[in-house]
């Protein structure tokens, strides 16, 4: 498998360039593609009903990382693609994304998404869940139009694996006995799917082994868990300044998230007895006040619980170690640019402050 050629503006991580720095050269050395990408979003956003083209533009014009046309472009780099399906698959995976995101805020009551108002704040629920309908329909269809049958799977398993994630996670709402094993079943199929599923099509793009495609599959799926216990981490751990939404924000919605579970484990009856009722009050608080930029009561006693328990601290060594897995999951690649960048990738996804 021979490796495409790279700029001569490639900088090596082995470099004592700083861990942003190197993030930031990820996103530089595919700028090209990634731009093609956007433009590619901003098409499949037209539609002759105004609202959809409002809504659409909204959403992405509130940017984000777009961390997933990145891996896939990247996994499609390192198996020897660089050809032009790459920017379609990309952008119907980040569609994909962005249309459940908008679901996501419907079903959490979300007032803020990426530190500006949600689609459902601007427009209600019901035009937003019709939205992101839409989204996903222009999705599939860049998948179809692609005309890859194992894309086509992948697809689909991403879609039904993020559904069961979000029906798993209402299932388990509220309840500090939820199992740790639960924990991750929910965020595997909400968060680490569509990530193993961007990086799975990369390879397939371009054409390696079935063992090449699980590699690839395998660095994505641990970047996801990763990224999404960093997430779970800042919840309990910073201002809604920098994490662009409301400080506590897992807690109201009722999400018994990986650092108070750890907690839960090694806190005093009375301690528990605080949890349990800061969730039998959120509970109650039915719609959640999105309006108010107060804490949700009895927050401020469960975080101070996390820290002494290091809940957060814990949760961070988990993320360090599935940042590890997705590095070993790829060494086996010829080593190069792409390759460089997506251990960079994996890194970001821990040292990241939002």
């Amino acid at each position: 498998m021979q490796s495409p050629p790279y700029r001569e503006t490639d900088l090596p991580l082995s470099s004592k360039a700083s861990l942003p720095e190197a993030f930031s050269w990820v996103f530089e050395r595919i700028s090209e593609p990634l731009s093609l990408v956007e433009n590619a979003l901003q098409d499949q956003v037209i539609s002759r009903v105004k609202l959809v083209s409002a809504v659409g533009d909204h959403v992405l014009s509130a940017g984000g990382k777009r961390l997933r046309p990145a891996l896939l472009l990247l996994a499609a780099e390192l198996c020897g693609y660089t050809g032009p399906r790459r920017i379609g698959v990309a952008a119907a995976i980040e569609l994909l994304h962005t249309a459940t995101l908008i679901h996501d805020d419907v079903v959490d009551l979300a007032s803020l998404r990426r530190g500006q108002p949600s689609a459902n704040s601007v427009w209600g629920n019901r035009r937003a869940v019709l939205a992101g309908d839409f989204l996903y329909a222009r999705a599939s269809t860049m998948v179809l139009e692609d005309g890859d049958a194992q894309i086509l799977e992948l697809f689909a398993q991403a879609i039904q694996g993020m559904a069961e994630g979000e029906l798993l996670q209402l299932e388990c709402s509220f309840d500090m006995d939820v199992r740790e094993s639960r924990y991750f079943e929910i965020i595997e199929r909400k968060s680490a799917i569509l990530l193993a599923g961007a990086c799975e099509a990369g390879a397939i793009l371009g054409g390696v082994t079935r063992a090449e495609r699980k590699r690839l599959s395998a660095y994505g799926h641990s970047l996801g868990l990763a990224f999404q216990l960093k997430d779970d981490a800042l919840d309990y751990d910073t201002t809604s300044s920098v994490l662009g939404k409301k400080r506590y924000a897992d807690l109201a919605e009722g999400k018994v998230t990986l650092p108070l579970l750890l907690s839960l484990k090694r806190c005093s009856l009375g301690e528990r007895e605080l949890v349990s009722n800061a969730l039998k009050k959120a509970a109650s608080a039915s719609p959640v006040p999105e309006e108010s930029k107060v804490a949700p009561e009895g927050s401020e006693e469960v975080a101070d619980i996390v820290r002494r328990h290091r809940g957060v601290e814990d949760t961070l060594v988990r993320a360090e170690s599935h940042v590890a897995r997705a590095s070993e999951a790829i060494a086996a690649f010829p080593d190069g640019p792409a390759k460089q960048a997506l251990v960079a990738a994996a890194a970001f996804a821990v040292a990241r402050d939002r």
